[in-house]
């Protein structure tokens, strides 16, 4: 469709009397909401969805197709040594910073030790900065996560001995 044939279907719109029409194309979406009376106040909204839905699995595909062949082995060596660890994990989704601002040192690293309610991380999600705090005193033993990288809600971010 183009910008003429959009520009026409809102006259009609306007011109029949009708509050809204939403018409669905294969690559966009477009809903005209008029005021009653066929006044000539118009608001149209338009959103591609094509782009979203090709997006999605193609970022999902690899991630089950590369764990798969050494999974096994790696899962159960990674049990014994991880049993008596806890792990700190993302209370919410968002993009994981490990240090409060880039050119400040990580808030902490391998081998720091930490006490409870002590800040290991922010996590940004929808422009707010969360300050992530431990549950646990005790030794990082291994940082999961890079910085800057999305994260999930509930999934490890870092091993900690708690003894």
């Amino acid at each position: 469709m183009d910008i003429r044939e959009i520009q026409n279907l809102i006259k009609f719109v306007a011109k029949s009397g009708a509050t809204e029409v939403k018409l669905e194309m294969d690559d966009f979406k477009i809903t005209i909401k008029t005021t009653e009376g066929g006044s000539s106040e118009t608001t149209t909204t338009y959103i591609q969805q094509a782009p979203i839905s090709h997006a999605l699995p193609q970022a999902a595909m690899p991630q089950p197709v590369a764990p798969t062949a050494p999974a096994a082995p790696v899962a159960s060596s990674t049990d014994e040594d991880t049993s008596k660890y806890v792990m700190v994990k993302s209370p919410i989704i968002g993009t994981l910073y490990r240090k409060p601002s880039p050119d400040k040192a990580p808030f902490v690293e391998v081998g720091s030790t930490i006490s409870k309610g002590d800040v290991v991380c922010v996590i940004e999600a929808m422009k707010l900065f969360n300050e992530i705090e431990s549950e646990v005193s005790g030794k990082i033993v291994k940082v999961l996560v890079d910085d800057a990288s999305p994260v999930e809600f509930d999934q490890p971010l870092f091993l900690v001995d708690p003894s």
